[in-house]
């Protein structure tokens, strides 16, 4: 069983105007490092880079956040290629959801994550066996 990590909730990693979610962000990821059930895609680590580096409040430092996902891009990582491009624009139709969250969940179910940490889509929501699911709200 792997978990998905959305961008934002690794962003709460490092914002330091958001205790509550830092806590439980750092606690969801550790656990599921620790038990080697870390699972996230390209597009995370991109969209990861470019929020702690420009839109937290105190924003990382570039050098600090290139090693954050050096750190993470040695877990398991979904490289979003051309068929999970398609399938997401697919998806975003079926789901009405953006394509941007559609290629979330087509790259969640790529490597076979059964649950999706995100605040982006609707909670409790199951896709083809991966269970949508918001950590602030559990």
């Amino acid at each position: 069983m792997l978990v998905f990590f959305d961008t934002n909730i690794l962003v709460y990693l490092f914002d330091q105007d958001a205790p509550v979610k830092r806590d439980r962000a750092k606690a969801l990821f550790q656990q599921e490092v620790e038990a080697g059930r870390f699972a996230a895609s390209t597009q995370v680590l991109q969209e990861f880079y470019v929020a702690v580096t420009r839109k937290l409040a105190v924003p990382l430092p570039a050098t600090d956040a290139e090693e954050a996902v050096r750190a993470l891009a040695d877990l398991t990582i979904a490289q979003i290629d051309s068929p999970l491009i398609l399938n997401a624009i697919d998806r975003s139709r079926s789901m009405q959801v953006s394509f941007w969250d559609a290629l979330i969940v087509e790259a969640a179910l790529s490597v076979g994550a059964t649950c999706l940490l995100t605040e982006d889509l609707q909670h409790g929501r199951e896709v083809n066996g991966l269970r949508i699911t918001n950590p602030f709200l559990t």
